[in-house]
């Protein structure tokens, strides 16, 4: 039998005393232990010394790391110690973390898995259940962060939503522009939830914040504007040529409409192929080139094929009004290549355009480009964006997609945080 001290190092139980170790049935270890005199009597939250309240429940096991192909338990005594601040409470345990039912290296060992492949492997290979390894990626965040201040010296941040599972379930996401590190997420999707941020970060936090970046939703730039009054709000140049293509898709589509009524009222062709007496039917013909002209209008001047800018030059004749929609679009765009004096007067321009236009989804665009102007013009001077936080986003979704759906976004949300807050779990005997 080897020494208990060769034991004591493979088990991690360096503030235990190893009692004796014997073998249950097959492929099963069990060693019996103690806290050291120092460790006893502490309480299971705080960690303080208090006085002893009971036997509690008994003695107990904790699952520890395999030994090879066979299971590994701690087992010992689980007193109860009466608290002033917690109340009657387990006693702590250094092996293991409050009210958890495995040790300390099986945790992070488990945590650092669920961050590299999904939780299907992660079950396989530690054999415990599914659900266990969403509570033990929630534990060891929990511990993970009370350990650090992960809001220290934050001045820049951006704030997005993210779909995680369907019925409209979303997490709002908050990152840092300076570190590149996911801060916070919680599950919802209003200004109750946002709230929660700043409320969490504090006045005095909120007060060095300086920038802020959006997508221009009402219920954020709310509560930014009420908690961090000092902070400059950017908006994010990828949703405001967004809002321009949306125009254009409906002014598209307005035309593809029209063109459809026409053709509806256009005589079928008969069977067999068509001949010179055919009644001709224009309407027909113009839906089917209009079909083809979504990518067209969506792709940058630059990517075009040779096709493509024919059928722009086609449009320009045949639908004057979506060419004008087109260059309103290509317009704005253009507005965040500039320099901040010159964008500024770009801006103005296109605003006066798109109010003379005569095309209703761009004069409604153009009220909420005059709203959030000075967020547009701020993007351009501090050349901040969402860029950052979505592709937070798509890691989320990654995230998601590898582990097949969580039960829960308290999971998902610690599971994010372990991976791209920057705190990663280490496996257990690595610096």
């Amino acid at each position: 039998m080897p020494k208990l001290s060769v034991f004591r190092e493979s088990l991690g139980a360096q503030q235990a005393i190893i009692e004796k170790i014997e073998t249950v049935g097959e492929g099963v270890i069990v060693a019996h232990v103690r806290p050291r005199a120092k460790a006893r009597s502490r309480c299971g939250v705080c960690l303080k010394r208090r006085p002893g309240y009971d036997a509690g429940p008994g003695r107990r096991r904790w699952r520890h790391l395999d030994f090879g192909a066979v299971e590994v338990f701690l087992e010992a005594d689980s007193p109860r110690v009466k608290c002033p601040d917690h109340g009657v409470v387990v006693a702590h345990v250094p092996w293991a973390r409050h009210a958890a039912g495995h040790t300390r290296e099986f945790d992070d060992q488990a945590a650092w898995l669920a961050t590299q492949s999904s939780k299907t492997a992660v079950t396989m290979l530690m054999r415990v259940a599914w659900r266990t390894v969403g509570a033990i990626i929630a534990r060891v965040w929990a511990d993970m962060s009370a350990q650090v201040d992960r809001f220290e010296g934050v001045k820049r941040i951006g704030i997005d939503e993210v779909s995680y599972k369907k019925g409209h379930r979303y997490l709002m996401v908050v990152v840092d522009h300076d570190t590149r590190r996911l801060l916070w997420a919680a599950s919802g999707r209003d200004s109750a939830t946002v709230r929660q941020f700043f409320i969490l970060l504090g006045p005095e936090r909120c007060a060095q914040i300086t920038h802020v970046s959006a997508d221009g939703a009402d219920f954020i730039d709310k509560v930014v504007s009420q908690m961090c009054p000092n902070a400059v709000q950017v908006a994010d140049p990828f949703h405001i040529v967004r809002w321009a293509a949306d125009a254009l898709d409906e002014v598209r589509r307005y035309v593809w409409n029209e063109a459809r009524k026409l053709a509806a009222t256009e005589p079928a062709l008969k069977r067999g192929r068509p001949t010179k007496n055919d009644p001709p039917r224009p309407g027909h013909d113009l839906t089917k080139l209009l079909k083809s002209i979504r990518f067209c209008l969506w792709k940058n001047p630059e990517n075009l094929t040779d096709n493509q800018r024919l059928k722009l030059e086609w449009i320009s004749i045949a639908h004057p009004q979506l060419f004008r929609a087109y260059l309103l679009k290509e317009a704005l765009r253009l507005v965040f290549q500039m320099p901040p004096d010159a964008a500024a007067e770009a801006l103005d321009r296109w605003i006066s355009w798109a109010r003379r236009c005569r095309i209703p989804a761009f004069v409604k665009l153009q009220r909420s480009i005059q709203k959030h102007r000075a967020r547009i013009l701020a993007c351009i001077e501090y050349n901040l964006s969402n860029a950052l936080i979505e592709s937070t986003n798509t890691k989320i979704r990654l995230i998601t997609r590898k582990a097949y759906g969580f039960h829960s976004a308290e999971s998902l949300i610690a599971i994010a945080m372990l991976t791209l807050s920057g705190y990663e779990p280490t496996l257990p005997g690595r610096k």
